[in-house]
Protein backbone atom coordinates (compact mmCIF):
# COMPACT_ATOMS: atom_id res chain seq x y z
CA UNK A 1 0.00 0.00 0.00
CA UNK A 2 1.15 3.74 -0.48
CA UNK A 3 -0.69 6.62 0.45
CA UNK A 4 -0.37 10.46 -0.26
CA UNK A 5 -2.96 11.86 1.57
CA UNK A 6 -4.40 15.07 3.08
CA UNK A 7 -4.07 13.38 6.55
CA UNK A 8 -0.68 12.27 6.15
CA UNK A 9 2.11 11.57 3.04
CA UNK A 10 2.98 8.41 3.93
CA UNK A 11 1.32 5.22 5.74
CA UNK A 12 2.58 5.89 8.75
CA UNK A 13 1.67 9.44 8.92
CA UNK A 14 -1.63 8.68 7.72
CA UNK A 15 -2.04 5.73 10.61
CA UNK A 16 -0.98 8.09 13.10
CA UNK A 17 -3.88 10.79 12.08
CA UNK A 18 -6.32 8.08 11.89
CA UNK A 19 -5.81 7.15 15.47
CA UNK A 20 -5.93 10.74 16.82
CA UNK A 21 -8.80 12.05 14.26
CA UNK A 22 -6.48 14.63 12.88
CA UNK A 23 -8.21 16.61 10.23
CA UNK A 24 -6.79 17.98 7.04
CA UNK A 25 -8.94 20.31 6.12
CA UNK A 26 -8.21 24.04 5.32
CA UNK A 27 -9.39 27.53 4.52
CA UNK A 28 -7.93 28.23 1.36
CA UNK A 29 -7.85 32.31 0.50
CA UNK A 30 -7.26 31.68 -3.20
CA UNK A 31 -10.71 30.30 -3.56
CA UNK A 32 -12.32 33.06 -1.85
CA UNK A 33 -10.71 35.31 -3.75
CA UNK A 34 -11.55 33.67 -6.99
CA UNK A 35 -15.67 33.97 -5.94
CA UNK A 36 -16.03 30.81 -4.20
CA UNK A 37 -18.82 30.24 -2.34
CA UNK A 38 -16.51 28.19 0.34
CA UNK A 39 -12.75 27.99 0.53
CA UNK A 40 -12.99 24.98 2.37
CA UNK A 41 -10.73 22.70 1.07
CA UNK A 42 -8.58 19.53 1.82
CA UNK A 43 -4.75 20.23 1.46
CA UNK A 44 -1.38 18.70 0.84
CA UNK A 45 1.97 20.17 -0.55
CA UNK A 46 3.27 19.65 -4.06
CA UNK A 47 5.77 16.75 -3.84
CA UNK A 48 9.15 17.60 -4.74
CA UNK A 49 10.19 14.96 -7.92
CA UNK A 50 13.13 17.45 -9.25
CA UNK A 51 16.29 14.88 -8.58
CA UNK A 52 13.71 11.68 -8.04
CA UNK A 53 12.65 11.38 -11.50
CA UNK A 54 14.05 13.32 -14.84
CA UNK A 55 12.12 15.68 -16.38
CA UNK A 56 11.41 13.92 -19.33
CA UNK A 57 9.22 11.87 -17.47
CA UNK A 58 8.08 14.89 -15.25
CA UNK A 59 6.64 16.71 -18.15
CA UNK A 60 3.97 14.70 -18.99
CA UNK A 61 2.54 14.68 -15.21
CA UNK A 62 -0.54 16.29 -13.66
CA UNK A 63 -1.02 17.42 -10.54
CA UNK A 64 -2.66 14.31 -9.93
CA UNK A 65 -0.02 12.22 -11.68
CA UNK A 66 2.56 13.46 -9.07
CA UNK A 67 0.94 12.47 -6.29
CA UNK A 68 -0.24 8.62 -7.57
CA UNK A 69 4.05 8.49 -8.29
CA UNK A 70 5.14 9.19 -4.96
CA UNK A 71 2.11 6.44 -3.47
CA UNK A 72 3.12 4.36 -6.04
CA UNK A 73 6.74 4.38 -5.07
CA UNK A 74 5.78 4.12 -1.63
CA UNK A 75 3.10 1.17 -2.28
CA UNK A 76 6.19 -0.69 -4.62
CA UNK A 77 8.81 -0.16 -1.82
CA UNK A 78 6.01 -1.70 1.09
CA UNK A 79 5.36 -4.87 -1.39
CA UNK A 80 8.88 -5.14 -1.79
CA UNK A 81 8.78 -4.65 -5.71
CA UNK A 82 12.06 -3.38 -7.80
CA UNK A 83 12.34 -2.67 -11.20
CA UNK A 84 13.90 -5.44 -12.26
CA UNK A 85 10.84 -7.80 -10.79
CA UNK A 86 8.38 -5.11 -13.28
CA UNK A 87 10.32 -5.95 -16.04
CA UNK A 88 10.23 -9.42 -15.90
CA UNK A 89 7.20 -9.83 -15.07
CA UNK A 90 3.81 -8.87 -16.44
CA UNK A 91 2.40 -6.36 -14.29
CA UNK A 92 -0.70 -4.32 -14.62
CA UNK A 93 -1.73 -0.59 -13.48
CA UNK A 94 -5.73 0.34 -13.23
CA UNK A 95 -5.80 3.58 -11.39
CA UNK A 96 -9.38 5.64 -11.24
CA UNK A 97 -9.46 9.47 -12.25
CA UNK A 98 -12.38 10.96 -13.28
CA UNK A 99 -10.44 13.88 -14.18
CA UNK A 100 -7.65 16.79 -15.16
CA UNK A 101 -9.08 20.11 -15.23
CA UNK A 102 -5.92 22.00 -14.64
CA UNK A 103 -3.85 21.46 -17.91
CA UNK A 104 -7.19 21.50 -20.07
CA UNK A 105 -7.61 25.30 -18.50
CA UNK A 106 -4.00 26.59 -18.62
CA UNK A 107 -3.78 25.16 -22.71
CA UNK A 108 -6.96 26.78 -23.65
CA UNK A 109 -5.67 30.26 -21.26
CA UNK A 110 -2.18 30.27 -23.78
CA UNK A 111 -4.18 29.38 -27.03
CA UNK A 112 -6.96 32.29 -26.16
CA UNK A 113 -3.78 34.77 -25.56
CA UNK A 114 -1.23 33.29 -27.63
CA UNK A 115 -3.95 32.50 -30.47
CA UNK A 116 -1.08 29.95 -31.77
CA UNK A 117 -1.21 26.33 -30.61
CA UNK A 118 2.29 25.92 -30.95
CA UNK A 119 2.88 27.61 -28.47
CA UNK A 120 0.95 25.14 -26.05
CA UNK A 121 3.67 22.70 -24.57
CA UNK A 122 4.17 19.00 -25.55
CA UNK A 123 3.51 17.51 -22.08
CA UNK A 124 -0.40 19.37 -21.89
CA UNK A 125 -1.83 16.56 -24.37
CA UNK A 126 -0.72 14.18 -21.71
CA UNK A 127 -1.65 15.60 -18.49
CA UNK A 128 -5.03 16.88 -19.79
CA UNK A 129 -6.10 12.95 -20.19
CA UNK A 130 -8.35 11.15 -18.14
CA UNK A 131 -5.96 8.63 -18.56
CA UNK A 132 -3.21 10.69 -17.28
CA UNK A 133 -2.26 8.49 -14.71
CA UNK A 134 -2.20 5.08 -15.72
CA UNK A 135 -0.47 6.27 -19.07
CA UNK A 136 2.09 7.91 -17.09
CA UNK A 137 2.91 5.44 -14.20
CA UNK A 138 3.03 2.87 -17.02
CA UNK A 139 5.48 4.20 -18.91
CA UNK A 140 7.59 5.32 -16.03
CA UNK A 141 7.74 2.08 -14.55
CA UNK A 142 7.55 0.51 -17.72
CA UNK A 143 4.74 -1.99 -16.49
CA UNK A 144 3.43 -4.55 -19.43
CA UNK A 145 0.31 -5.68 -18.11
CA UNK A 146 -3.16 -4.56 -18.60
CA UNK A 147 -3.35 -0.93 -18.95
CA UNK A 148 -6.34 1.72 -18.42
CA UNK A 149 -8.34 4.39 -16.57
CA UNK A 150 -11.47 3.88 -14.88
CA UNK A 151 -13.94 6.64 -15.10
CA UNK A 152 -16.86 5.89 -12.46
CA UNK A 153 -17.27 9.57 -10.65
CA UNK A 154 -16.26 9.36 -7.10
CA UNK A 155 -16.34 5.42 -7.03
CA UNK A 156 -13.47 5.25 -9.59
CA UNK A 157 -10.58 4.17 -7.01
CA UNK A 158 -13.07 1.77 -5.91
CA UNK A 159 -13.64 0.14 -9.34
CA UNK A 160 -10.21 -0.03 -10.29
CA UNK A 161 -9.94 -2.51 -7.12
CA UNK A 162 -12.85 -4.30 -8.09
CA UNK A 163 -11.66 -4.78 -11.87
CA UNK A 164 -8.07 -5.67 -10.64
CA UNK A 165 -9.67 -8.47 -8.54
CA UNK A 166 -11.76 -9.54 -11.40
CA UNK A 167 -8.66 -9.93 -13.73
CA UNK A 168 -6.30 -11.94 -11.20
CA UNK A 169 -9.37 -13.97 -9.74
CA UNK A 170 -10.18 -15.03 -13.86
CA UNK A 171 -6.58 -15.43 -14.38
CA UNK A 172 -6.19 -13.02 -17.11
CA UNK A 173 -2.94 -10.93 -14.40
CA UNK A 174 -1.43 -12.37 -11.88
CA UNK A 175 -0.20 -8.67 -10.22
CA UNK A 176 -2.05 -5.11 -10.97
CA UNK A 177 -1.03 -1.89 -9.18
CA UNK A 178 -4.01 -0.17 -8.41
CA UNK A 179 -5.48 3.20 -7.08
CA UNK A 180 -7.29 6.34 -7.39
CA UNK A 181 -5.81 9.39 -7.80
CA UNK A 182 -7.37 13.11 -7.33
CA UNK A 183 -5.87 16.96 -8.40
CA UNK A 184 -6.39 19.60 -5.76
CA UNK A 185 -6.73 23.14 -7.47
CA UNK A 186 -9.89 25.51 -7.41
CA UNK A 187 -10.22 24.49 -11.52
CA UNK A 188 -11.33 21.20 -10.56
CA UNK A 189 -13.63 21.84 -8.22
CA UNK A 190 -15.43 25.34 -9.29
CA UNK A 191 -18.34 23.80 -11.23
CA UNK A 192 -18.92 21.63 -7.89
CA UNK A 193 -19.26 24.80 -5.81
CA UNK A 194 -21.59 26.00 -8.21
CA UNK A 195 -23.77 23.52 -7.29
CA UNK A 196 -24.11 24.61 -3.91
CA UNK A 197 -22.38 21.17 -2.80
CA UNK A 198 -19.84 22.45 -0.17
CA UNK A 199 -20.01 22.86 3.19
CA UNK A 200 -19.61 26.86 3.78
CA UNK A 201 -18.68 26.43 7.71
CA UNK A 202 -15.54 28.54 7.02
CA UNK A 203 -14.96 29.80 10.29
CA UNK A 204 -13.71 26.30 11.78
CA UNK A 205 -12.36 23.92 9.09
CA UNK A 206 -11.79 20.99 10.51
CA UNK A 207 -15.23 20.98 12.31
CA UNK A 208 -16.87 21.66 8.36
CA UNK A 209 -16.86 18.05 7.22
CA UNK A 210 -19.37 16.00 9.49
CA UNK A 211 -21.04 12.88 8.00
CA UNK A 212 -23.90 11.86 9.53
CA UNK A 213 -24.51 14.56 11.71
CA UNK A 214 -27.29 16.35 11.79
CA UNK A 215 -25.82 19.70 11.63
CA UNK A 216 -24.24 18.62 8.20
CA UNK A 217 -24.30 20.89 5.47
CA UNK A 218 -22.49 19.63 2.48
CA UNK A 219 -19.04 17.67 1.96
CA UNK A 220 -15.78 19.12 1.62
CA UNK A 221 -13.41 18.49 -1.29
CA UNK A 222 -10.17 17.00 -1.45
CA UNK A 223 -7.69 14.65 -3.06
CA UNK A 224 -4.25 13.10 -3.17
CA UNK A 225 -3.45 9.87 -4.29
CA UNK A 226 -3.55 6.28 -3.45
CA UNK A 227 -1.93 2.54 -4.06
CA UNK A 228 -2.70 -0.73 -3.64
CA UNK A 229 -0.59 -4.04 -5.20
CA UNK A 230 -2.85 -6.51 -5.28
CA UNK A 231 -1.95 -10.10 -6.74
CA UNK A 232 -2.96 -13.87 -6.78
CA UNK A 233 -2.26 -16.04 -3.60
CA UNK A 234 0.17 -17.80 -5.23
CA UNK A 235 1.96 -15.35 -6.58
CA UNK A 236 2.15 -13.29 -2.86
CA UNK A 237 3.23 -16.86 -1.56
CA UNK A 238 5.97 -17.35 -4.16
CA UNK A 239 6.81 -13.61 -3.61
CA UNK A 240 7.04 -14.16 0.45
CA UNK A 241 4.87 -11.33 0.40
CA UNK A 242 3.67 -9.77 3.68
CA UNK A 243 0.03 -10.12 2.82
CA UNK A 244 -2.43 -7.10 4.67
CA UNK A 245 -5.96 -8.29 3.53
CA UNK A 246 -7.67 -10.29 0.94
CA UNK A 247 -10.06 -8.82 -1.84
CA UNK A 248 -13.03 -11.65 -1.50
CA UNK A 249 -15.82 -8.96 -2.76
CA UNK A 250 -17.14 -6.65 -5.05
CA UNK A 251 -20.51 -5.46 -5.67
CA UNK A 252 -21.62 -3.07 -8.37
CA UNK A 253 -25.11 -1.49 -9.16
CA UNK A 254 -26.10 1.81 -11.31
CA UNK A 255 -29.13 3.86 -9.11
CA UNK A 256 -30.78 4.63 -12.79
CA UNK A 257 -32.40 7.63 -11.49
CA UNK A 258 -31.22 10.79 -10.68
CA UNK A 259 -27.91 12.18 -11.98
CA UNK A 260 -26.75 13.59 -8.88
CA UNK A 261 -29.23 12.67 -6.01
CA UNK A 262 -28.27 9.23 -4.59
CA UNK A 263 -31.09 6.52 -3.50
CA UNK A 264 -31.63 3.75 -1.06
CA UNK A 265 -31.66 0.75 -3.57
CA UNK A 266 -28.78 1.61 -5.66
CA UNK A 267 -26.27 0.78 -2.71
CA UNK A 268 -28.08 -1.54 -1.23
CA UNK A 269 -27.52 -3.60 -4.45
CA UNK A 270 -24.31 -3.14 -4.36
CA UNK A 271 -23.63 -4.15 -0.59
CA UNK A 272 -25.88 -7.01 -1.53
CA UNK A 273 -23.67 -8.38 -4.59
CA UNK A 274 -20.26 -7.68 -2.60
CA UNK A 275 -21.47 -9.86 0.32
CA UNK A 276 -22.62 -12.75 -2.42
CA UNK A 277 -19.54 -12.59 -4.05
CA UNK A 278 -17.69 -12.92 -0.83
CA UNK A 279 -19.77 -15.12 0.21
CA UNK A 280 -20.41 -13.95 3.97
CA UNK A 281 -23.18 -12.95 6.26
CA UNK A 282 -23.56 -9.28 7.07
CA UNK A 283 -22.78 -10.31 10.43
CA UNK A 284 -19.03 -11.24 9.57
CA UNK A 285 -18.72 -7.86 8.38
CA UNK A 286 -16.94 -5.96 11.68
CA UNK A 287 -16.27 -2.88 10.23
CA UNK A 288 -17.93 -0.53 7.18
CA UNK A 289 -15.78 2.39 5.82
CA UNK A 290 -19.41 4.27 4.77
CA UNK A 291 -18.65 6.63 1.54
CA UNK A 292 -20.96 9.37 3.50
CA UNK A 293 -19.72 12.85 2.46
CA UNK A 294 -21.57 14.95 4.63
CA UNK A 295 -24.05 15.78 2.17
CA UNK A 296 -27.87 15.93 3.87
CA UNK A 297 -29.66 13.05 1.24
CA UNK A 298 -26.73 11.26 0.41
CA UNK A 299 -26.05 10.09 4.39
CA UNK A 300 -29.38 9.84 4.95
CA UNK A 301 -29.96 7.51 2.28
CA UNK A 302 -26.50 5.76 2.81
CA UNK A 303 -27.81 5.04 6.25
CA UNK A 304 -31.22 3.76 5.47
CA UNK A 305 -29.38 1.61 3.05
CA UNK A 306 -26.83 0.28 5.76
CA UNK A 307 -29.71 -0.02 8.35
CA UNK A 308 -31.25 -2.47 5.74
CA UNK A 309 -29.14 -4.74 5.51
CA UNK A 310 -26.74 -4.36 8.84
CA UNK A 311 -29.84 -3.46 11.39
CA UNK A 312 -29.67 -6.27 13.31
CA UNK A 313 -25.81 -7.08 13.58
CA UNK A 314 -24.69 -3.44 14.04
CA UNK A 315 -21.15 -3.51 12.48
CA UNK A 316 -19.17 -0.16 13.91
CA UNK A 317 -19.43 2.09 11.06
CA UNK A 318 -16.99 5.62 10.00
CA UNK A 319 -16.49 7.71 7.17
CA UNK A 320 -12.70 8.83 7.39
CA UNK A 321 -14.44 11.81 5.27
CA UNK A 322 -15.24 13.44 8.39
CA UNK A 323 -11.29 13.76 8.84
CA UNK A 324 -10.09 13.98 4.90
CA UNK A 325 -12.84 15.37 3.06
CA UNK A 326 -14.26 13.73 0.00
CA UNK A 327 -11.36 12.66 -1.98
CA UNK A 328 -13.69 11.78 -5.17
CA UNK A 329 -11.87 9.66 -7.21
CA UNK A 330 -9.29 9.37 -5.04
CA UNK A 331 -11.34 8.12 -2.46
CA UNK A 332 -12.69 4.38 -2.99
CA UNK A 333 -8.82 3.38 -3.17
CA UNK A 334 -7.68 5.70 -0.30
CA UNK A 335 -10.52 4.17 2.16
CA UNK A 336 -9.62 0.38 1.45
CA UNK A 337 -6.07 1.55 2.55
CA UNK A 338 -7.57 3.28 6.02
CA UNK A 339 -9.60 0.62 6.70
CA UNK A 340 -6.77 -2.02 6.42
CA UNK A 341 -4.76 -0.04 8.39
CA UNK A 342 -7.34 0.13 10.99
CA UNK A 343 -8.01 -3.56 10.57
CA UNK A 344 -4.40 -4.55 10.59
CA UNK A 345 -3.75 -2.43 14.10
CA UNK A 346 -6.61 -3.51 15.72
CA UNK A 347 -8.86 -0.08 15.92
CA UNK A 348 -11.54 1.46 14.06
CA UNK A 349 -10.73 5.39 13.54
CA UNK A 350 -13.10 8.15 14.53
CA UNK A 351 -16.23 9.90 12.66
CA UNK A 352 -14.97 12.93 14.32
CA UNK A 353 -17.62 15.89 14.58
CA UNK A 354 -20.38 13.43 14.56
CA UNK A 355 -22.15 15.11 18.07
CA UNK A 356 -25.74 14.61 17.08
CA UNK A 357 -27.57 12.12 15.27
CA UNK A 358 -30.80 12.27 12.86
CA UNK A 359 -33.71 10.02 12.50
CA UNK A 360 -31.43 7.56 9.96
CA UNK A 361 -28.24 7.85 11.44
CA UNK A 362 -29.38 7.29 15.04
CA UNK A 363 -30.15 3.70 13.65
CA UNK A 364 -26.12 3.12 13.09
CA UNK A 365 -23.19 2.10 15.19
CA UNK A 366 -21.11 5.23 14.45
CA UNK A 367 -17.81 5.40 16.15
CA UNK A 368 -17.59 9.32 17.52
CA UNK A 369 -14.23 8.48 18.60
CA UNK A 370 -11.31 6.05 18.46
CA UNK A 371 -12.21 2.64 19.61
CA UNK A 372 -10.11 -0.32 20.11
CA UNK A 373 -11.65 -3.16 18.11
CA UNK A 374 -10.83 -6.43 16.43
CA UNK A 375 -12.00 -6.96 13.59
CA UNK A 376 -11.97 -9.52 10.48
CA UNK A 377 -13.78 -8.21 7.24
CA UNK A 378 -14.52 -4.83 6.50
CA UNK A 379 -16.73 -3.21 3.73
CA UNK A 380 -15.72 0.11 2.09
CA UNK A 381 -18.83 2.21 -0.07
CA UNK A 382 -18.20 4.54 -2.95
CA UNK A 383 -20.55 6.34 -4.53
CA UNK A 384 -20.59 8.60 -7.28
CA UNK A 385 -22.81 11.23 -9.86
CA UNK A 386 -24.78 8.97 -12.93
CA UNK A 387 -25.85 6.65 -10.02
CA UNK A 388 -22.21 4.69 -9.61
CA UNK A 389 -21.89 2.35 -6.70
CA UNK A 390 -19.02 0.28 -5.68
CA UNK A 391 -18.72 -2.05 -2.71
CA UNK A 392 -15.56 -3.77 -1.88
CA UNK A 393 -15.09 -6.43 0.91
CA UNK A 394 -11.45 -6.67 2.66
CA UNK A 395 -10.62 -9.67 5.04
CA UNK A 396 -7.96 -10.80 6.95
CA UNK A 397 -5.39 -13.81 5.62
Amino acid sequence: MGIYSVIGKNLAEVKDSLYHGRSGIIFDPARKALGFRSALTGMVDRPHLKGILDRRMRIGLPLQGEYAYISTLEALQHAGIEQPYLDAHEVGILFGNDSSALPVVESVDILRQKKDTMMIGSGYIFQSMNSTVSMNLSVIFRLKGVNFTLSGACASGSHAIGIGYLLIKQGLQEMIICGGAQEINPESTASFDALNAFSTRESEPTKASRPFDRDRDGLVPSGGAATVIIESYESALKRGATIYGEVIGYGFSSNGEHISMPNVDGPVRAMEKALSDAGIKPFEIGYINAHATSTPAGDRNEAQSIDLLFGKSKPMISSTKSMTGHEMWMGGASEVIYSTLMMNQGFVAPNINFENPDDATEKLNIASKTTPCEFNAFLSNSFGFGGTNSSLIIRKV
